[in-house]
């Protein structure tokens, strides 16, 4: 059975909960003599025997959902005979051959063996899909009825069903939490193993990046060299760009849209301003390469300047525009938020408009200012199409705007391109990358935060 169709199902057996339960309470409550002790309404019982219902049944359909794979993988090798399957192939890549097999034509295309291994994977599949929808199904049926013949006018529903409600808000938090402790544990432990292949010194502080890698004694041309320095530079050079374009222009557009248009102004431009954050970041790409670039090296040219066909400054200023709505609407946001009595105060004082501004509102704004250009910076740092189209993918140690660079998100995405096998150091490269470059958003956030908090004492 479908997982879509099973969930169904449990969303009908909740519903049909729902309305038994309350219908019940109902009917008690009709009959019961003193009507003043009814505290909690029928629809809490309902609530409450929808949710016994329908939460277990998620659990075991997850959990269930979890085992399968393991447990299908586990009946097939131990199906396969020795001469069918060799000891030195994947076992995950002979299972992805038998799985694609999904149409006769596909199935008729296998070898005799492989027909054998694919007619006994569909008759294990279809016991588990089976055994899966019985098992959760029935959990379901049971706890619903368990859940009917349990609720009474007694039940104190209300207490239960909010600590349901703050039991799954709290796994909602715990599934955020444990997602990242994960994001972590996976890029430290496939980190640490690169650094068993390659010093940490030499990654960090090497000069030279050509991750290539010889596949055979005689190879030449692969120098292995693992030096991230240049990947980092290049990184650092065009967000620095992207934002010297986007804090200004984004800082002084929220500035007169809180403080100087009018409100029809401010509806229509605040609008407009706000679709560059909903167009594409390929868009953008086309747009540096095809415009801004040219553009770039023939002014560079006719000034005696040489310019690179693809060049930081070109992915710089055209990732500035587009991380210029961050900027803009949390500064807006923020500029706004300010209470009135700070502008009115300065202006009884006799400060100008722009005085005003310049030495009440963006100090006590500072904080979310200050978060606004953090998200800017993060979306910048994270970018990856646009330095792919713009920039190019040349490792270059140089701080020269001009010249072709390339940053480390370009470089993860290359190196996980394709078929790879996590078993070497040019692919181990990619998650030792990941995990330098969320240092280094730590280290800005630790900054910003430090900051935030020093400025929010003084203005509160």
């Amino acid at each position: 059975m479908k997982i879509s169709l099973m969930i169904f199902l449990l969303l009908i057996f909740a519903a049909f909960s729902y309305f038994m339960a309350r219908q019940k309470i109902t009917t008690a409550y009709r009959q019961h003599k003193s009507k003043h002790k009814i505290l909690t309404l029928p629809k809490y019982f309902g609530y409450v025997a929808a949710l016994s219902s329908l939460i277990p049944a998620l659990l075991m359909m997850f959990f269930l959902q979890m085992v399968e794979e393991p447990y299908i993988n586990h009946e097939i090798s131990s199906f396969i005979s020795s001469s069918q399957f060799d000891d030195n192939q994947d076992l995950n890549l002979y299972m992805n051959e038998i799985i694609s097999a999904d149409t006769p034509e596909k199935v008729a295309a296998l070898s005799a063996e492989k027909q054998q291994v694919h007619q006994r994977y569909m008759e294990i599949q279809t016991t588990t899909d089976r055994t899966q929808a019985v098992i959760v199904l029935s959990l379901a049926i049971l706890l619903a009825v368990w859940a009917f013949k349990k609720i009474n006018t007694d039940t104190p529903a209300r207490r239960v069903f909010e600590r349901i409600v703050e039991g799954i808000l709290l796994l909602a938090a715990s599934i955020a939490i444990m997602t990242t402790v994960g994001i972590v544990f996976s890029v430290l432990f496939e980190s640490t193993r690169f650094f068993g292949e390659v010093p940490i010194l030499s990654f960090m502080f090497g000069t030279e990046w050509s991750p290539q890698t010889a596949i055979r004694a005689d190879q030449v041309g692969s120098s292995a060299a693992f030096g991230a320095v240049p990947l980092f530079v290049g990184t650092m050079l065009i967000s620095f760009i992207a934002l010297l374009v986007s804090v200004p222009l984004g800082l002084m557009s929220a500035i007169y849209l809180s403080e100087y248009a009018s409100q029809r102004v401010r509806s229509l431009t605040k609008p407009v301003l706000e679709i560059l954050a909903g167009i594409p970041t390929v868009v953008y790409g086309f747009f540096a390469a095809l415009t801004v670039a040219p553009f770039i090296r023939d002014l560079g040219q006719s000034m005696g300047l040489s310019v690179a066909s693809e060049s930081a400054l070109a992915a710089g200023l055209v990732m500035g525009i587009m991380i210029i709505p961050f900027v803009s609407s949390l500064s807006d946001d923020v500029l706004s938020a300010v209470p009135q009595s700070l502008r009115e105060g300065s202006l009884g004082l006799g400060a100008t408009r722009s005085e005003t501004i310049i030495k009440v509102l963006i100090p006590a704004a500072l904080p979310g200012i200050v978060g606004g250009v953090l998200l800017a910076a993060s979306r910048a740092i994270g970018e990856t199409m646009i330095v792919v189209m713009a920039a190019g993918l040349a490792a270059n140690l140089t701080v020269n705007p001009l010249d072709a660079v390339t940053t480390v998100t370009v470089q993860i995405v290359t190196l996980l391109t394709g078929d790879q096998e996590f078993d070497s150091a040019k692919t181990l490269a990619a998650f030792a990358l990941g995990l330098m470059l969320f240092i280094t958003t730590l280290i800005l956030n630790v900054i910003a935060l430090h900051v935030v908090r020093k400025y929010r004492e003084q203005y509160e």
